[in-house]
């Protein structure tokens, strides 16, 4: 009771910057002594504090749903669970960059989605840096897009998840991949149709897919001038349309991608220019 007795001293700014701001955790008693307050602000920080602690149960229940997959795996006494993601199969220029990561048991970062819902690029940003700073293990795999031209956008996707999930310093005991699977995969998987909103393994990889490559096609963007890719990341947006066909295609412009052959002139890819991987 002096705890609570010394909190409800202090001013009602001081109350907001401690347990509204900064988030610290409320004693016991405050949130009913400031409902019962007679001043309407006492009574208003109440309220914010009430639906704080509402969307916190809420985020614990949505993290808790994501890990429905990791957790029946981890209680078969799968120790390691990678989740693996690809981001970049669409565009018309770059590589398509994929990341494994394997999450310990209990880690829930507040906000952590598949990365398409987080519209932040800041946000984006520090939620893989979490998962870096506290994944068991993490790794990218790259398809260059000489190989995307040479046996597909499809099969380099699958191509560079095999390789981050190769390149795990920990070797996983059972992979958790989005919609696919993974050929040459060392560990037993499933895939999960739409995975990336289902499980946070793989979600986490989704983040680190996405914030690598949009880091190497803005650093590639300095390179390649004129089309933009900082911005829209190589992506078919009507920028990078009237770019490409004012400038012709980059070194890194996906040739078998039907706007960049008919930037450059060329007809229609023929199925005889893919061939199967072979690593």
């Amino acid at each position: 009771m002096a705890g609570l007795e010394r909190e409800l001293t202090r001013s009602l700014a001081e109350l907001r910057e401690r347990y509204l701001e900064h988030g610290k955790r409320l004693p016991a008693g405050l949130l009913s002594a400031l409902e019962a307050d007679a001043r309407q602000g006492a009574r208003a920080l109440a309220r914010q504090l009430r639906e704080r602690q509402r969307a916190h149960r809420a985020e614990g229940q949505r993290l808790r749903n994501l890990l429905r997959f990791e957790e029946e795996l981890w209680t078969a006494g799968h120790l390691h669970v990678a989740g693996v993601d690809e981001a970049g199969m669409a565009p018309l220029a770059g590589p398509v960059v994929a990341a494994a990561v394997i999450l310990p048991r209990g880690f829930k970062p507040v906000g952590l989605d598949d990365s398409k819902k987080i519209l932040d690029p800041a946000r984006r940003e520090a939620l893989a840096a979490e998962v870096r700073a506290n994944a068991v293990a993490w790794a990218v795999g790259r398809s260059e897009v000489e190989e995307i031209d040479r046996i597909n956008i499809y099969h380099a996707g699958l191509q560079a998840m095999r390789r981050a999930v190769v390149g795990l310093g920990v070797p996983p005991d059972f992979v958790l991949v989005d919609a696919r699977t993974v050929p040459g995969c060392p560990a037993p998987q499933r895939g999960i149709i739409q995975g990336d909103a289902l499980s946070l393994s793989i979600a986490a990889a989704s983040v680190i897919a996405k914030t690598t490559r949009d880091a190497l096609m803005a650093e590639l963007d300095g390179r390649y001038p004129g089309y933009g890719l900082a911005s829209h990341k190589g992506y078919p947006t009507p920028q990078h349309f009237a770019a490409l066909k004012q400038l012709g295609a980059s070194p890194i412009h996906r040739r078998s991608f039907g706007p960049v052959r008919e930037a450059l002139g060329l007809g229609p890819v023929q199925g005889s220019l893919f061939r199967e991987p072979n690593d």
